[in-house]
């Protein structure tokens, strides 16, 4: 895959990866490395308050509802994977844009 690999398509919708850092003033997602978008949480990592926080953030990024993500791996670490269901096409181009224009 050319450029970012920080998302990818699949049957349903979009896989992604996320580095976040809890506490970190305000909820934002934006572009990270080219292997994984950066989130920002003002959520503690405690009881489940910043996967909370995180599944909400991605959901209002995404344009989708809460229960159409999902934390498929990293429950427990700052790097996680997320499965988002949706129109791939459409996920795809918000993932794209969060990246801003390639060269």
């Amino acid at each position: 895959m050319i450029g970012p690999t920080a998302w990818r398509s699949v049957d349903d919708g979009l896989a992604i990866a996320v580095r976040v850092t809890p506490r970190g003033g305000r909820d934002a997602l934006a572009a990270g490395t080219p292997e994984h978008f950066a989130a920002r949480l003002s959520a503690a990592p405690v009881d489940g308050a910043a996967n909370a926080g995180l599944v909400a953030l991605v959901a209002k990024t995404f344009g989708v509802s809460k229960r159409a993500v999902t934390i498929i791996s990293g429950e427990t670490a700052r790097l996680k994977r997320l499965h988002i269901v949706g129109d791939v096409a459409t996920l795809a181009e918000i993932a794209s844009a969060l990246y801003g224009p390639r060269a």
